[in-house]
């Protein structure tokens, strides 16, 4: 029994060719972009203030250590709304870009 693996230009020969055909999940790859987005920037911001103590005598103690990844993602979430990095833009189009690759045949 012969198990060698076929070539590449007999590959290409058998596989049907396909156009992409436009995605109809645009509203979820935005959405998505814009969530990765809101969380890239609240990692950034946790790394910032990783080193702040809750002071006590003008802050909010230990209630302010317990609540501050909260903050933090309600910041990252308003700079995203505000225009973020820039980031959004280009993770939209590299998921829509995936949803357009034309599937590849099962073996």
């Amino acid at each position: 029994m012969d198990m060698s693996l076929p070539s590449i230009a007999a590959l290409a020969q058998s596989a049907p060719v396909t156009a992409p055909t436009p995605t109809k999940n645009q509203a979820a790859a935005v959405k998505a972009a814009k969530e990765f987005e809101s969380v890239f920037i609240s990692q950034f911001l946790g790394s910032m203030f990783s080193g702040i103590k809750a002071d006590s005598t003008f802050g909010g103690g230990e209630g302010e250590e317990m609540f501050r990844s909260l903050m933090i993602d309600q910041y990252g979430k308003q700079l995203e709304q505000r225009g973020g990095f820039g980031l959004a833009d280009a993770v939209q189009r590299q998921l829509l870009k995936f949803q357009e690759a034309p599937a590849e045949a099962a073996p």
